[in-house]
């Protein structure tokens, strides 16, 4: 451990905050303000091509601009590579998820299992009712996993996939989807936050819940009511085509409902609370041998040869893995659809992580998240007030720190103590973490859920963020349940 003497470290479930007492709550906003103008003017440049490096190394800029704050405050270099290096660790478990997310889709599309999911979509769903049952097909699966991000990876793919058949706003669809996979996240008591934000607050994972779900599920039946109205704006021109649509993939592939036990057999796994990385790798391996039973022919095309040897069998089932690959169609409209990115698609989203972990290390080295953090907790004095500084340091956090278990455990530690001391039970701060904490992590496009979600749906944030309505409109729930004093439990009088 470097000898910084103004450094504090307070440890809590491998996550360290460090505070220093030299830096001024000016000097900590300086990197914040410096990011935000210069993402502003990279993004009015590059527009929808910002994510595709420029973004990335405005960050790194962010993080030079935090550095140079740290050594006017005598924090060492060594200091910020020790913690930016930990900020890098605590993202391999999802780097590795995110490769194997793009190696799943390269399998399932060769194998016939999303063009299969596709084909049976489209005979049932209709443009007016596609989005909220999606709302609600990923909030069932994601309460059951505890995992939107294996909601998004799985059903996710498909339902995009089916959305833009029927010529829905990829937008809409990928908002839809995220909604209801962060409902089932909140919610599930195998979710991580969900575990995580009572550890942090206090209190049990089932009071946590049940307390919870007096915000959750009214917000929840608002983004219900919202896709319902939402639905019946969308055109049937979509149906026009379905049955051209339906033709033309039973003319690519073999289509058969057996190809339904991989993503079932995943699901299972993950409910099974089989780790996340090992179930996507059975479903990728699963994938190429069901691609060599039910769709050789298709092997043999991506292969380029006219009939399977093994050499060739291994070659096609190692590119839809690794790199881009495309199933041969007529149709303009499958053409995107019948295309996956392998695990080559991924690393550009791999590269804004690394590159978003190092202005979030740098940040946490120089002590300026904890600095914001009891800056923040100092402004208010009223109840409301606690509440509503609560929420503004999980948004921010996610906007700053890029990941969500920061934006739980940092406001976590330091509110604690300020709601015991207002009287207030801790599964208010619980609530109000992951109200304001895990939901919105999603809508930051360098948060590691924002470069996660918008990397495997291929929709990028901007498009889905305002259509995500159950992750912007819960801290708006929550302040609401405050300012009106609903459902905020005291604690027990002794």
């Amino acid at each position: 451990m470097q000898d910084d003497k103004n450094l504090s470290e307070i440890e809590i479930e491998n996550q360290k905050i460090i505070q220093n007492k030299e830096l001024s709550i000016w000097e900590a906003l300086i990197p914040v303000l410096a990011l935000i103008g210069m993402l502003a003017y990279n993004v009015y440049v590059f527009g929808d091509d910002a994510l595709s490096g420029s973004n990335q190394f405005i960050l790194l800029l962010g993080g030079a601009v935090a550095a140079i704050v740290g050594f006017k405050n005598k924090v060492s270099y060594e200091r910020m590579i020790e913690e930016v290096a930990e900020n890098i660790k605590s993202t391999a478990g999802a780097i590795l998820i995110l490769l194997m997310v793009g190696a799943l889709a390269g399998t399932w599309l060769v194998s016939g299992i999303i063009p299969s999911m596709i084909y049976y979509g489209l005979q049932i769903l209709n443009p007016t009712i596609f989005l909220v049952a999606c709302l609600i097909i990923c909030a069932v699966i994601s309460v059951a996993t505890g995992s939107s991000w294996t909601t998004s990876a799985t059903v996710g793919i498909a339902l995009i996939g089916i959305g833009e058949a029927l010529g829905i706003s990829l937008g809409m669809t990928a908002g839809a989807v995220l909604s209801g996979a962060y409902f089932g996240d909140k919610m599930s008591p195998m979710s991580d936050t969900t575990n995580l934000a009572p550890a942090m607050a206090g209190t049990d994972l089932f009071t946590h819940i049940r307390y919870m779900a007096y915000t959750t599920v009214p917000t929840f039946i608002v983004t219900i009511i919202f896709f319902i109205i939402l639905g019946f704006t969308q055109t049937t021109t979509g149906d026009a085509n379905t049955q051209q649509m339906l033709s033309d993939i039973n003319k690519a592939f073999n289509i058969t409902p057996w190809l339904f036990l991989v993503p079932v057999l995943v699901v299972v796994l993950i409910i099974k609370k089989t780790p996340p990385l090992i179930a996507l790798l059975a479903g990728t391996i699963l994938g190429g041998a069901f691609a060599l039973i039910f769709q050789p022919h298709v092997v043999a095309q991506i292969s380029g040869v006219e009939e399977l040897s093994f050499e060739s069998a291994y070659k096609g089932i190692m590119q839809s893995i690794t790199v881009e690959t495309s199933v041969a169609t007529d149709n303009e409209v499958l053409k995107d659809l019948f295309t996956a990115g392998g695990m080559k698609k991924m690393l550009g989203t791999v590269w804004l992580i690394l590159l978003a972990m190092v202005f979030g290390g740098v940040m946490d080295a120089i002590g300026a998240l904890a600095k914001i953090s009891s800056f923040m907790l100092g402004l208010f004095d009223s109840v409301f007030g606690l509440f509503a500084s609560t929420v503004g340091t999980c948004i921010g956090l996610n906007f700053t720190a890029s990941d969500q278990y920061l934006a739980i455990v940092v406001p976590g530690k330091m509110y604690a103590q300020a709601y015991k001391d207002k009287g207030l039970a801790p599964e208010n701060l619980s609530r109000t973490l992951e109200d304001s904490g895990t939901v919105t992590s999603v809508l930051i496009p360098w948060n590691t859920c924002g470069a996660y979600h918008s990397g495997v749906l291929g929709v990028p944030v901007i498009d889905y963020a305002f259509y995500a309505m159950f992750n912007w409109l819960s801290p708006f729930t929550t302040l609401l349940f405050a300012a009106f004093k609903i459902k905020i439990k005291q604690l027990a009088s002794k």
